[in-house]
């Protein structure tokens, strides 16, 4: 799939023409990035049945650049403006605080191409001097620079992952066995590189239909039991041809964790036995290894979800049989946090909700942006209460999925809500984030936060580290403290399933879990194909060892309307 690698382009084309200060367009060409890069079919696919008009936000003019890069590898304007505006726009953007606007400065000031000239000009103190900048924002760049360079060579599981399964889908009907193992087995929420394995009587076969598929940049090895391929998005696939009676000991091998797997090596080697990627064995004789689930009996544990491998105690729990029975990938029934073009979202409520029932849901929450937020387009009250009207005629069309009306506000830097009570209490649910002032200091953060928390309206907390991967490291902020507080103030703590955030992330999940405080799986959609992200946040829900109870998206729509109530 070509999709991610079309969504990057357009991103970059939005970047530098909003550096070379054209309005309007650089807001479309991001728009139809967001939407193609979470699209669930191959953009390719789309462009051979002449369809590429029909993705929200691509109109002519973008389709027309998109067949270009399609058929040519190249858009003839990207590259103009790659040579008028010679900047590294992809590692300079991954720089906390670093937008269009500013790296245009630093272009035109100080000559900044890339990360490399950044620092250079952070530590040589040239940054603060410049307008709209300072000695704080200097001092954060170096931060930034930091934590972008300890991340490089990651992937987010989230956009990986479709990857991974076409990748499965189009080899299944080629080999007896297959799976996905690793680290986007375990569903981490960065990949290094994706591990596939299999079970062929035609590994040769097998092997060359792997290195012709088309998203295939380079073969890097290539051999009868492992092949390592460079995908065009950067990503180095792992394909290794197993023996079928060693298959559920390689897939437990190669899955990992690394700490999980030293573990379970002790455990052998106290029965008497060795454990590798071939088999359990007694001596010579393999008493496991066919499948995964006689490797974890033979040991005498509980066979272990993939999400749950870290070494957290999830062996122990195995061994003594009390090994939670966490929240199932079909047990959500619906999304609790969805964005429409009230707001900044792409589509219109309708069409979210079509999206919603297509892949099953029996609820969605429509929770557009509301308040001060403006470059979310944050709806004010007469706003709010218009969509309320739209979404009661909604509910008399829709009898088979129900709508629950809120909105995102936002937590202001005092910890006041920024849309007013007398709407709040009108809805059916009120997510309060926070999208500003992210730098406080752990103390007054988690002040905010808490007196954000005794609105009586707030239902839940979104995102509520305001990380995104990659980007931006999370708040400071006693999470034991919040989510004691949410507790005890009826509140979920919301699990963004947007893949840049998975946010609150396993560890906090755990820790929420472990405390009893509720969770709340929302998606933070902004169009309908974000929808299928509902996956992301159950996987982050199971890695945290959430039960079904833990989470109110299990639970019925009467009873999630109870919890609701203020």
């Amino acid at each position: 799939m070509k999709n991610r690698e079309v969504a990057k382009l357009l991103f970059e084309m939005a970047d530098l023409l909003e550096i070379k200060g054209v309005d309007f367009k650089p807001r479309a060409y991001r728009k139809a990035a967001m939407n193609i890069e979470s699209l669930s079919i191959d953009i390719e696919e789309l462009y051979k049945k002449n369809q590429l008009e029909k993705i929200p936000g691509v109109g002519k003019s973008i389709a027309k650049k998109i067949s270009e890069y399609l058929d040519t590898g190249k858009i003839k304007k990207l590259e103009e403006l790659r040579e008028e505006i010679p900047v590294d726009i992809e590692s300079l953007s991954s720089i906390e605080g670093l937008g269009p606007k500013m790296i245009k400065v630093l272009y035109r000031e100080l000559g900044v191409k890339n990360i490399d000239d950044l620092e250079k000009a952070a530590k040589q103190g040239k940054i603060r001097n410049l307008k709209g900048f300072g000695l704080k924002t200097e001092e954060k760049i170096i931060e930034s620079i930091g934590f972008a360079r300890r991340r490089h060579g990651r992937f987010i599981l989230g956009y990986a992952l479709p990857e991974a399964n076409s990748i499965v889908e189009e080899l299944k009907p080629y080999v007896d066995k297959i799976s996905l193992a690793g680290s986007i087995r375990r569903r981490k929420e960065t990949i290094g590189d994706m591990d596939i394995l299999a079970v062929s009587s035609k590994p040769k076969h097998v092997m060359d239909l792997f290195t012709g598929l088309k998203g295939v940049d380079k073969i890097l090895v290539k051999g009868m039991t492992k092949t390592s391929v460079r995908l065009n998005s950067g990503i180095q696939v792992d394909l290794r041809i197993v023996a079928e009676e060693s298959f559920g000991s390689a897939l437990q091998y190669f899955t990992g964790s690394k700490e999980h797997n030293i573990e379970l090596r002790k455990i052998a080697i106290k029965k008497g036995y060795k454990l590798n990627e071939y088999g359990l064995f007694d001596g010579e004789k393999q008493i496991a290894g066919k499948n995964e689930e006689d490797v974890y009996k033979a040991l005498g544990l509980q066979w272990i979800p993939p999400e749950m491998r870290e070494n957290r105690g999830e062996i122990e729990a195995a061994m003594n049989g009390n090994l939670p029975k966490i929240v199932d990938y079909g047990d959500v029934a619906g999304d609790l946090h969805t964005h429409t073009k009230w707001s900044d979202g792409a589509n219109t409520i309708e069409e979210m909700i079509e999206s919603a029932i297509k892949i099953g849901h029996k609820f969605i929450a429509i929770t557009d942006h509301a308040g001060s937020l403006k470059v979310a387009r944050g709806m004010d009250e007469d706003k709010i209460l218009k969509q309320a009207k739209e979404i009661e005629k909604l509910r008399e069309k829709y009898g088979n999925i129900y709508i629950f009306h809120g909105v995102e506000a936002n937590i202001m830097k005092d910890g006041s809500i920024d849309v007013d009570k007398k709407i709040l209490k009108n809805l059916d649910i009120v997510i309060a984030s926070v999208h500003s002032a992210f730098r406080m200091e752990e103390k007054e953060m988690t002040e905010r936060v808490i007196k954000a928390m005794e609105n009586e309206y707030v239902d839940v907390i979104g995102h509520p580290t305001a990380r995104i991967i990659m980007k931006r490291e999370p708040i400071k902020i006693d999470m034991e403290k919040i989510l004691e507080k949410a507790k005890d103030n009826g509140i979920a703590m919301e699990i963004n399933s947007y893949p840049e955030r998975l946010d609150l992330n396993d560890i906090n999940v755990k820790l929420a879990v472990e405390i009893g405080t509720k969770l709340s799986i929302g998606t933070d959609s902004h169009s309908k194909e974000h929808l299928r992200y509902y996956e992301l946040g159950t996987a982050v829900a199971r890695r945290g060892w959430a039960k079904k109870e833990d989470v109110i998206n299990t639970y019925s729509i009467d009873k999630i309307k109870k919890i609701f109530e203020k």
